[in-house]
Order: C-alpha cells, then sequence, then structure tokens
C-alpha cells in the first residue's frame, strides 16, 4: 500500500488522514504533543490576575502547553500545536463560509453534504441561554441587526455554562477534530506526536518523504503523497524551508473585543459567540475575551462583572510567513477603518443593552484564522494543485483559502481537506516512485 504523510492534525490534517486512511497507509505528523486542557476554574483564575504576575500573553503556555502565542506591532496571534489543532481552543462555531471559493469556481456542496452527517453541528444551544445572552440578542435585534444564533459543533446541546471554551471543553461537549483522527487511527493511520517536520525532500518534480527534526540530526520519512496541513502559520513557514515560495497574501481575521462594566452580568460562565451578526466586512458576537481578561490591565474588574461584544474583520492579505516561521502583519488603514465601523456598532450594542458609556473599554487585539499564502485560483480550482507544489504534494488548510473569510473556518476547512483527500485518492494510481 502505498504512504500518505500528512503534516499536521487539525480540522484540515485530521479530515485528511481519515479519508486517506485505507486507500493509503497514513501516518500524521503532528509537532505538538497529546491536548491538555486548562483545568482551573473561574475562581482560581481571578486570584490570579489579582497577583499582577500575567503581564505577557505568552504565559498561557504554562496552563495550555499546547498554545503558541506570537506578537507582532499590533496583535497578538493565537493557535495551537496538538492532535487536533486549533479546533480544540476554538469556540465550537460550525458555519459554512466557501463564498471566496465560489467566487473561483469551486463547488463544495458535496463535501457540506457530507459534514452534515459526520459532525454533529445544532443551534439548540439557545434554549439554554442565560439572562445577559437572551438580553443581548433582544438588544441586537431591536437594532435592526438581524442576529443569528451560531451554529455549534457539539456532540449535546447541554452546555454546562462553564465558559471555558477555548481552554478545551472540560465535559466533552464541543466536538473537535480530534474524533476524526480517531477514526484515522482505528482504521489503521499512525499518529505521531512531538514530530516537527522540517523540510519536504524533492527530488526532480516528485517529493519522497519529509525531514523531521531529530535531537542529533533529521530523520527522513520516506511517502508517496505528502498532504501539509500544518495551518496557515505553519504550513508556509514548511513549503519556503522545502524552496516552494508562497504568497505575501496572509490573513489573520483580527479580533477586538469592545466591553463594559456590567456588575453580576458573568458572560464569563456563558457559551461564547452564542449568535452572530454579519455585516460587510465583519462580524459581532457576544464574546467574553479570556486573552484580554488575563492580561490587559484595561480588564480590571472582577470576571463575572464584564460583558463584551467582538468585532472579528474581514482584513486585507498583506502580510507574510519566513522560512523560520516570523510572521509579518500589520493593520491597513482599509482594516482599521472597518475596525473603527464595527467597534460603533459595538457600542451601540452595549448602550441599548444598559451600560455605561464612560465604563466602556477595549480588548487586545489579537487573531487566530491564518491563511491566504498558497490561494486557490480560477486556474486551480478544479485540481487544488499549484503549479509550484511538487505533484505529490498537496496543501489542505487555510493556506488555500483565497481571501479573509472573516469568521470561523474550521468548517469550510474540512471542506476543502475533504475535496484535497478525494482527489489523492482518485490520482493514488499515478503516485509511484520513480
Amino acid at each position: 500500500m502505498k504512504t500518505a504523510i500528512v503534516v499536521g492534525s487539525g480540522a484540515g490534517g485530521a479530515t485528511v488522514a481519515k479519508e486517506l486512511q485505507g486507500a493509503y497507509q497514513v501516518i500524521v505528523l503532528e509537532e505538538g504533543r497529546p491536548f491538555r486542557r486548562a483545568t482551573t476554574d473561574w475562581t482560581s483564575i481571578e486570584k490570579l490576575r489579582r497577583t499582577r504576575l500575567l503581564v505577557d500573553e505568552r504565559l498561557l503556555r504554562v496552563a495550555m502547553p499546547a498554545i503558541r502565542i506570537r506578537k507582532t506591532r499590533d496583535m497578538v496571534l493565537v493557535n495551537a500545536a496538538a492532535p487536533g489543532g486549533t479546533t480544540t481552543i476554538a469556540t465550537g462555531n460550525g458555519m459554512r463560509l466557501d463564498h471566496g471559493l465560489r467566487s473561483i469556481g469551486i463547488d463544495l456542496d458535496a463535501e457540506f453534504a457530507e459534514i452534515a452527517h459526520e459532525v454533529p453541528i445544532t443551534t439548540g444551544h439557545q434554549a439554554q441561554w442565560r439572562p445577559t445572552t437572551r438580553r443581548l440578542f433582544d438588544v441586537v435585534a431591536a437594532i435592526g441587526l438581524a442576529p443569528m444564533p451560531t451554529p455549534k459543533m457539539a456532540t449535546s446541546d447541554e452546555c454546562r455554562h462553564c465558559g471555558r471554551c477555548v481552554f478545551g471543553c472540560p465535559f466533552g461537549i464541543k466536538w473537535d477534530t480530534r474524533a476524526f483522527l480517531d477514526q484515522a487511527v482505528d482504521q489503521g493511520a499512525e499518529l505521531v506526536t512531538g514530530a516537527h517536520v522540517d523540510r519536504i525532500v524533492i527530488e526532480g518534480d516528485r517529493a519522497t518523504g519529509v525531514l523531521v527534526s531529530g535531537p542529533l540530526r533529521p530523520r527522513f520519512r520516506p511517502a508517496d503523497l505528502v498532504v501539509v496541513t500544518a495551518g496557515g502559520f505553519g504550513t508556509p513557514a514548511i513549503l519556503e524551508r522545502s524552496g516552494i515560495a508562497c504568497e505575501p497574501h496572509l490573513f489573520v481575521d483580527p479580533v477586538l473585543t469592545v466591553a463594559a462594566h456590567m456588575p453580576g452580568a458573568w458572560q464569563c460562565n456563558e457559551i461564547a459567540m452564542p449568535f452572530v451578526v454579519h455585516r460587510p466586512h465583519f462580524i459581532l458576537s457576544p464574546y467574553f475575551d479570556w486573552v484580554s481578561a488575563l492580561f490587559n490591565p484595561a480588564w480590571r474588574h472582577p470576571l463575572p462583572d464584564i460583558v463584551g461584544v467582538m468585532i472579528k474583520l474581514t482584513d486585507e492579505a498583506t502580510g507574510s510567513v519566513s522560512a523560520r516561521g516570523r510572521i509579518t502583519k500589520s493593520m491597513t488603514a482599509t482594516d482599521r477603518a472597518r475596525l473603527d465601523e464595527g467597534v460603533g456598532i459595538a457600542t451601540e450594542i452595549l448602550v441599548s443593552f444598559g451600560a455605561d458609556p464612560a465604563s466602556m473599554f477595549h480588548g487586545t487585539l489579537n487573531a487566530g484564522h491564518p491563511g491566504g499564502t498558497l490561494p486557490l485560483t480560477e486556474t486551480t480550482a478544479a485540481t487544488f494543485h499549484d503549479e509550484r507544489l511538487p505533484d505529490n504534494v498537496y496543501v489542505a488548510d487555510g493556506s488555500l483559502f483565497p481571501q479573509s473569510l472573516g469568521g470561523p473556518p474550521i468548517l469550510t476547512t474540512i471542506a476543502i481537506a475533504k475535496r484535497v483527500a478525494r482527489l489523492c485518492r482518485a490520482n493514488a494510481h499515478l503516485l509511484v516512485h520513480h
């Protein structure tokens, strides 16, 4: 049986592994170690905040070894390295956002139909909303912003209201792509954790395998097929180290939370992003921003007394990732204008909710939806294969998105990974060693 190496095990990698195992012998190389959720409750977090020891967002790795924090001049960048990737620390939103792909002729209807049978997606959590969320929804509706309950990838509608989605759901209610990874392993795939892929080994127009960093020297892992799914930050770095130039078109979907002091709101124990408002260049949603709550001095109020509304931008694709993984990304004038518009709407929502404008404060600008450095085009819409790649190398993550989604990418990433896997299965007979 031919061997397929899948680099990364997040939304794209776990999906590709599940879809390819059987047609290939799949080996998943994951840089991170098994995911370990943060177990600290909000009262312990509150005590820690009062010590004022939390001075740098990178300290989050003490509680969550899987998390990766990088800083640019403008923002904090967040992702995870662990089986399941960033889906383990996401808020579980199951939104179809393939309009950019449709605009270049890509129809993923079949893939989304499959996902509907494989991933539990529900809006039933609306019945469990607590007063703060219910009243925010009513306020937003009264303003005329047409809020919609957010589809959640969840095994149950019975959210326990712990507020810790981004720390790893302690009750197993939030679904993540470790479920796909487990299916692949059950069918015979091999999962290797702690495996940092340095580069793809290329001979002529084909890859022969990958080099994995080791304590003494890199280890060569041979493969008939290589699928790179190391995420919007990891994939371009690997490709660049392999001599494959990527585009300086990185987007990250920046997030800013506008918050207010509202005693007894308890949003910190509410389901994250319970509903969403769509605007042309951003979305808004109720959100308790833990990055800001832990590290931003402006968030000095007790956790239960803060209410936030987040703005998530469709940012311009103007960043890049180097071979060494250095990220260059700044907010453009257009990005800042869109953010200002979003801040105005979020402020209006909180005032209508009853917040004193003088009590409002902003969070830390952060982002965690990177992509766009090897974007699909009308030319590659049928093959999902860029001509810069060797014949037997594919990419199957957010790097392929032609533009910022401006919203949760997991479901759409799963869909493109399914398409890539289907194409790899169809082309399996062509993948032979020369």
